[in-house]
């Protein structure tokens, strides 16, 4: 459905409101065609998202996650990104099946969390470099 195939967003209760306008103005109106809910019970709904048979991942810069590069294949994955600074809570992260990281220069600390997810959900998808183009 969205850009890089992702089918769905799972909110947490304190995210940002996607149907803000500046919001739905930069997804490019994928706001509106992106089915979303705001989980309640986060992280608990994690169980649930693995569950539905998924794997979860989250996105992190921690030097305990593993390159992204190196993720084999699965079906169905969830992605979880934090606020841009202080990232994913410690619960959010321990929830996760699976620790990521992007390689970036050593010399920067991380990168912009909408650019972050984009790269994550591209290496992510299995899609090569140029397909659909």
């Amino acid at each position: 459905i969205g850009g890089l195939g992702q089918s769905g967003v799972v909110l947490s209760p304190r995210c940002c409101d996607p149907l803000y306008r500046k919001a739905i103005r930069v997804s490019i109106g994928c706001a509106m065609r992106v089915p979303w809910l705001v989980a309640d019970e986060w992280p608990g709904v994690l169980t649930e998202v693995r569950g539905a048979g998924f794997e979860v991942i989250a996105l992190t810069p921690g030097e305990q996650a593993e390159w992204i590069d190196g993720v084999p294949p699965y079906r169905k994955r969830a992605l979880l990104v934090g606020a841009e600074g202080p990232g994913l809570t410690p619960d959010a992260v321990a929830a996760a099946d699976r620790r990521v990281r992007i390689p970036i220069d050593a010399r920067v600390d991380s990168l912009n969390v909408v650019v972050a997810a984009s790269i994550a959900l591209h290496r992510l998808s299995g899609t090569p470099a140029g397909v659909g183009q």
